[in-house]
């Protein structure tokens, strides 16, 4: 085989995995869009061929009309903005929070044993319950809203890094102790590796539950805020604002744990993971 036939074989087996890549890039993120397009047509298509009126549940296309609706007026930006704004001050107040008693807790038995009984005894407490205690502390403007949502965070995250901590296989650590690590080196090399994919996990359960929280938080006499466009339109009796604005927490909820993901990608290379494959 000459020199030529070679590079043209090498330059075919480099190319060749392309289409996959393509298909893994773009492909995949666009198929979890079946089930919900499929759902969405055939619902619309029920409507359209009188199987029901679409009265108490709107078709897509009266779902539409009330997003372009409400962008039209600026209601959406601006509930979708202050709505954002709450969950965004709530999660980091109880990522800060949880990380730290988190990894308190896990460190430190005496610890644990003295605080984790009263978490975990606070953590069964409903979110609801929450609600006339912080009005009554913090009145019933953003302080309170923001509690709320903050303790929602927490408990998933608190319990995320207590777990991981207390799950680091003691041999990763005698390995750090053999090559005579310091401390801070052995929370760098050691620790952090080691704690850092049940954290992400944990991160986004608790940006899940903030999600969930905002809406109680928005029920607290708020007067903007897409848990203001759910109360809105049940008052009113207007079933696709109250779908659209549903619609519009999933959908920001879901760009929201595909921003953590995304800046938590880059920290998780180093993982040997099974991962499936397909033909």
């Amino acid at each position: 085989m000459s020199v030529g036939s070679m590079s043209i074989a090498a330059d075919d087996i480099e190319t060749a995995p392309a289409p996959r890549a393509s298909w893994t890039r773009y492909g995949k993120p666009v198929l979890g869009l079946f089930v919900p397009v499929v759902l969405a047509v055939g619902w619309e298509l029920a409507v359209r061929f009188g199987l029901s009126n679409g009265r108490l549940v709107p078709p897509p296309s009266v779902i539409y009309a009330t997003f372009m609706e409400l962008a039209k007026t600026g209601e959406l930006q601006r509930h979708a903005a202050a709505t954002m704004a709450r969950v965004a001050a709530g999660f980091g107040l109880g990522v800060a929070a949880g990380t730290v008693l988190g990894a308190i807790t896990g460190y430190s038995s005496l610890t644990r044993r003295l605080l984790d009984p009263t978490l975990q005894a606070l953590r069964a407490i409903p979110s609801i319950a929450w609600v006339p205690l912080f009005i009554l502390w913090l009145g019933i403007f953003e302080a309170s809203k923001i509690t709320l949502i903050a303790v929602g965070v927490f408990f998933p995250v608190y319990l995320g890094v207590m777990g991981a901590v207390i799950s680091v296989d003691r041999k990763v650590v005698e390995v750090g102790r053999a090559f005579r690590l310091n401390g801070f080196q052995m929370v760098r090399r050691i620790l952090l590796p080691a704690v850092l994919p049940s954290y992400v996990v944990a991160l986004r359960s608790g940006l899940g539950l903030g999600w969930m929280f905002v809406v109680a938080a928005e029920f607290m006499g708020a007067s903007e805020g897409l848990g203001f466009l759910l109360v809105d339109g049940q008052q009113l009796g207007k079933p696709a604002q109250i779908v659209a604005a549903i619609v519009a927490f999933a959908v920001l909820g879901k760009i929201t744990d595909w921003l953590i993901v995304g800046a938590t990608a880059p920290l998780l290379r180093w993982e040997d993971r099974a991962r499936h494959t397909e033909a």
